[in-house]
């Protein structure tokens, strides 16, 4: 049977779906996206969201756009509930009560060539903290939904209440059909790809048009929501896109040829947590994670 946490206020209980409803439409950036990740029916989710509201006295959503977008008052509470939420979850794991494992999420390609070695120098020096390495196609992989306790982002990250360590820098790569004549090139630039339709990964991917100098902005786009679909858009002679150089390492495939680009500024990765409520082994994991990085 389901398990509610109900906090108690002076006006309701606020239980964990309501949480879940508001932290699912802040991710999102809609009722509609969130209630069919819920599994709810939209008005359920805005009921849960208009409730919350009301019992915190606080607006934490603003509807006057059609893409909604967090309050300053919702931005505070996100990472709070988030907190909760993860808590709760954690609380109710029974296999996390003695040897609690490190979650690591991640988008799409972890360290790259990196993440091996990672993994398995945490393995021999923390055997009693056992890492979960986590794919989560979000901007956060999972971090900002209490999914993960870590993460490994690529880009700016702009989420509230997360706390960050640059690791290294990653090349940009272009990524274009096998068979397209720019497949035959050595490296390509941002101007070569521009008369092409550019497939961007508008969940988990760091690729914006404003990558572009808006003299050779790209006119064409077309959108995916994982790196399995970009990929395979771009195999089949979809568009064109642009990643890190560690999706190449990572996901090859015999459909897409991947080319230096070489006037795109460099990607930063970074390891990523909560800041209010760290996981016990992240700061280990840190200062792994750069050791590892200093290798190369």
């Amino acid at each position: 049977m389901p398990v509610s946490l109900c906090l108690c206020s002076g006006r309701m209980s606020i239980e964990l779906r309501h949480l879940r409803c508001f932290l699912a439409v802040a991710e999102e950036g809609s009722v509609t996206a969130a209630a069919a990740r819920l599994n709810l029916t939209q008005p359920s989710v805005s009921r849960s969201l208009a409730a919350l509201e009301r019992s915190l006295g606080v607006r934490l959503v603003d509807r006057s756009t059609h893409h909604l977008a967090l309050t300053a008052g919702g931005r505070a509470f996100r990472e709070k509930a988030a907190a909760a939420v993860a808590a709760f979850d954690e609380a109710l794991d029974a296999g996390r009560l003695l040897r609690p494992p490190l979650r690591l999420g991640h988008s799409w390609s972890a360290l790259g060539a990196r993440t091996t070695p990672l993994l398995r120098s945490w393995a021999r020096e923390h055997p009693d903290t056992p890492i979960e390495l986590l794919r989560v196609d979000d901007r956060t992989a999972g971090l900002t939904r209490g999914l993960v306790d870590a993460a490994v982002l690529r880009g700016e990250v702009d989420a509230p209440g997360l706390a960050t360590a640059l690791l290294f820098t990653e090349a940009r790569v272009a990524a274009v059909t096998a068979d397209d004549p720019l497949a035959q090139r050595a490296s390509l630039t941002l101007a070569d790809l521009a008369s092409r339709p550019v497939l961007l990964n508008v969940v988990s991917g760091l690729t914006r048009l404003d990558l572009w100098p808006a003299a050779i902005r790209p006119a064409r786009t077309l959108t995916v929501r994982n790196t399995d679909d970009w990929l395979a858009g771009i195999a089949a002679g979809s568009g064109v896109g642009v990643s890190a150089a560690s999706t190449a390492e990572i996901h090859p495939n015999p459909g897409v040829a991947y080319r230096p680009l070489v006037d795109a500024p460099p990607v930063p990765v970074l390891l990523a947590w909560r800041a209010s409520a760290p996981h016990p082994a992240v700061r280990e994991l840190v200062a792994l994670a750069r050791r590892v990085a200093a290798r190369g």
